[in-house]
């Protein structure tokens, strides 16, 4: 036992830990704008609003995520030039961080949607009623209902995203998983404590999430 703890000290697992962690709060916050977009775009009384937030959802959403990550670095960097930074690592981390929030972004649009079906129909119909077009009753009393309701989802899919920050390997971040590859490869000794000391970490992590989550959703649900 003392010998896998003086191998882990070894290694900046915090430090990793703490790459995605930016990952994921980068990601969430772009995310979120994004796919509030696309829920306001897939409620629209515009037809080609709904069409286009629709398309992007069912295509996004069943892509694999390491294919989106794969096409920042291979296609959007070195074939058309696109280069948030001066420096590689700065430039894969922002990259990683779109990739991320462009594939999560079509989950937060569900989430949020299936939040706008908690909000009672007479809230629209109310706002409809004092003369507020879509925008002004979406954003003064739907969608703050909405994001109540769509708690407990949106917090599934920040879950979903913490763990899905590892995928950023694909784009040379250094993050946990490049870490624990490094690890095996350099201690096969160690490999299921290795493997077990990584899975706690995220453990850690994502049950606190979890229960915040939960908490809010039964705290703040939207009375009917």
């Amino acid at each position: 036992m003392s010998e896998f703890l003086d191998t882990l000290s070894g290694y900046d697992i915090a430090g990793a830990y703490w790459v995605n962690l930016k990952l994921t709060a980068f990601a969430a916050v772009l995310a979120l704008v994004l796919g509030t977009t696309l829920a306001m775009m897939r409620i629209s009384p515009v037809t080609s609003l709904r069409w286009a937030g629709t398309t992007y959802v069912n295509v996004v959403r069943n892509m694999p995520l390491t294919i989106i990550m794969a096409s920042m670095i291979l296609v959007l960097w070195p074939q058309l030039g696109l280069t948030l930074a001066d420096d590689f690592a700065t430039n894969f981390f922002r990259l990683a961080v779109i990739a991320l929030a462009v594939y999560h972004a079509s989950f937060v649009c569900e989430s949020i949607r299936s939040g706008v079906n908690t909000v009672p129909v007479g809230q629209a119909e109310a706002a409809r009623a004092i003369g507020l077009a879509f925008l002004p009753a979406a954003r003064l009393v739907i969608l703050p209902q909405a994001f109540r309701g769509a708690i407990a989802p949106l917090g599934n899919t920040l879950i979903a995203l913490i763990k899905n920050s590892t995928v950023a390997a694909a784009a040379s971040v250094p993050e946990i998983s490049v870490l624990m590859r490094e690890m095996v490869e350099n201690d096969a000794n160690f490999v299921v404590p290795i493997f077990l000391t990584i899975a706690v970490g995220f453990v850690i992590i994502v049950v606190p999430v979890g229960v915040l989550t939960t908490y809010l959703s039964r705290r703040l649900a939207v009375s009917r």
